[in-house]
């Protein structure tokens, strides 16, 4: 078998895409990738993350995660994206990411890498599908190759059937309302199995 670097990267503020991350993480690795779980730079003035509980907490409980870098990106052979909305669109947070990648970008170190997105909104319809598309944007300017779970599997439909990539709607309570996480291993395991095609062709 073609062993495959996947790198996770994140962004979470409640806790939730961090909890999508560790699962695709554990399908990966269960599936014989090496696995880096990243999350991107937080921006976010202190003294706001402070002010919300929730925040704070989802802060406290990944202080560990390492930061994704430049050279995370170059590593893997294959990248997960798991970000929240807002206003139909990716954090600002995870755009700074991808908008500081232009070096790697620019002598070709992003082309050809296996890319799946997940997303999360606290509504059915609160921007998921619009924010996984608008990842996967940049992801066509980089030339990397998308690896959407479209309906490929009828696991997809237990978590609500977004062809695009895993998403969720977050109540009120922090919960998440559908039942995702097979969902997610599977996207995940689809990916590891995409990179593995795409590297053993270059081989």
């Amino acid at each position: 078998m073609t062993k495959v670097n996947l790198a996770v990267v994140f962004y979470s503020m409640g806790g939730t895409n961090y909890q999508l991350a560790q699962w695709a993480a554990e399908a990966a690795t269960a599936a014989g990738a090496d696995v880096r779980v990243l999350k991107v730079q937080e921006l976010a003035p202190e003294a706001i993350i402070q002010g919300n509980e929730t925040w704070k907490a989802t802060v406290e409980a990944t202080k560990d995660v390492p930061v994704a870098t430049s050279a995370d990106l170059e590593w893997a052979d294959a990248i997960i994206f798991s970000t929240p909305t807002r206003f139909g669109n990716m954090p600002s947070q995870m755009k700074q990411f991808l908008d500081i990648q232009g070096g790697i970008w620019a002598s070709g170190k992003t082309v050809n890498k296996v890319v799946s997105a997940m997303s999360s909104a606290q509504n059915p319809h609160g921007g998921q599908e619009a924010t996984i598309l608008s990842l996967y944007t940049s992801m066509m300017h980089w030339g990397a190759i998308i690896a959407a779970p479209g309906y490929s599997d009828p696991v997809l439909f237990k978590a609500g059937g977004n062809p695009y990539g895993t998403s969720v709607t977050v109540g009120q309570d922090g919960k998440m309302i559908e039942d995702v996480a097979d969902a997610v291993k599977y996207q995940a395991e689809r990916t590891v199995k995409v990179a593995e095609w795409v590297k053993k062709g270059n081989e």
